[in-house]
């Protein structure tokens, strides 16, 4: 498996160098007919209707659209956190959700990072034990976990910050120490679901900069959910999900 995952990321990296000679020509993601419902008492609600998508390495997408229309089920999709009733989601060519359990586990964690609304940090640990998690659990030293930690932290703002318990930070520390976990082991690509919805304006902005900053740095691939309209006007690109489709935003 460990081959697999390197021969995987080798295929992945050289494409992502050729994409930044080209931007928008090699499609690190690719979406073919996404179907998906839920059933309530009553009957089932389509919620994806035969969505195609794609986007390249280092690219930025915004998805709008209501509350409650789908946008977080296609993001656990594009994520592996969730399966499609139908279609398929293509990581550089490779069907992902044709992998077994421990092969997309393993490739989850090491080729993409989530943050969410809600943060969802361990309240008993401190900023560095929360953000080192990741490395940890793909098997890096608690030593080495803990230097990778302690880089992206710095990296976000929160050198003053690494021992302190997540309890006493502010709401915009605690969405930064979950972005460094996100981060901490550099995926290729970063979901974020209403990142900054918790968030004053003050501390959206800086957090808005921080992503965009980090996008350019790491050469990370970016999708964002979001309501926040100064967010999604920074992406490269915005779709909006309407009637169980993704439509493109003039």
């Amino acid at each position: 498996m460990i081959l697999w995952m390197r021969s995987v990321m080798d295929s992945v990296h050289r494409n992502m160098d050729s994409a930044h000679g080209n931007p928008g020509t090699i499609p690190l993601i690719r979406a073919e007919g996404l179907c998906k419902s839920f059933r309530n008492s009553l009957a089932n609600i389509d919620i994806l209707k035969n969505v195609d998508f794609e986007m390249a390495a280092g690219e930025t997408v915004a998805v709008i659209g209501p509350s409650g229309i789908g946008k977080s089920t296609l993001l656990h999709i594009f994520g592996t956190l969730a399966p499609p009733d139908k279609g398929k989601v293509l990581f550089n060519g490779q069907d992902v959700f044709s992998l077994g359990q421990e092969r997309l586990a393993a490739f989850r964690n090491e080729s993409i990072g989530f943050v969410f609304q809600f943060h969802h940090l361990l309240a008993e640990f401190n900023a560095l034990e929360n953000a080192m998690m990741p490395a940890y659990i793909q098997g890096k030293s608690r030593p080495r976990a803990l230097e990778m930690a302690e880089q992206i932290l710095v990296r976000v703002g929160l050198k003053d910050r690494l021992h302190h318990p997540v309890t006493k930070l502010s709401g915009g520390e605690q969405q930064r120490v979950a972005l460094a976990r996100a981060l901490v082991l550099k995926p290729l690509l970063l979901l974020a679901d209403e990142p900054t919805g918790n968030l004053d304006e003050k501390n959206a902005a800086q957090v808005h900069e921080l992503l965009m900053s980090l996008n350019k740095e790491l050469g990370m691939t970016l999708i964002v959910v979001t309501h926040n309209m100064e967010l999604s006007a920074l992406m490269s690109r915005c779709v909006t999900l309407s009637d169980g489709r993704l439509l493109d935003t003039d």
